[in-house]
């Protein structure tokens, strides 16, 4: 029952420690990975540069700002 459902999270917990537990204390904390000051210290760890920086338009075609909608 409850043991089945927590066998995913320890399966990753004994396959990978620091990179679960690093995950889970990110998430508990609430850092943003794409933030500076976390993302220089993945980018000096790792050499590589993996999260971007760059906005994505997420408009869906539509401009920016408040959009009127109408319900009958």
């Amino acid at each position: 029952m409850f043991l089945d459902e927590l066998s995913p999270v320890f399966k990753e917990l004994t396959g990978h420690p620091l990179e679960f537990l690093g995950g889970f204390f990110s998430g508990m904390l609430r850092l943003n990975l794409a933030d500076d000051p976390v993302k220089n210290w993945l980018n000096q760890q790792t050499g590589t540069s993996s999260y971007s920086t760059t906005s994505a338009d997420n408009h869906n075609g539509k401009s920016s700002g408040p959009q009127s909608i109408s319900i009958d």
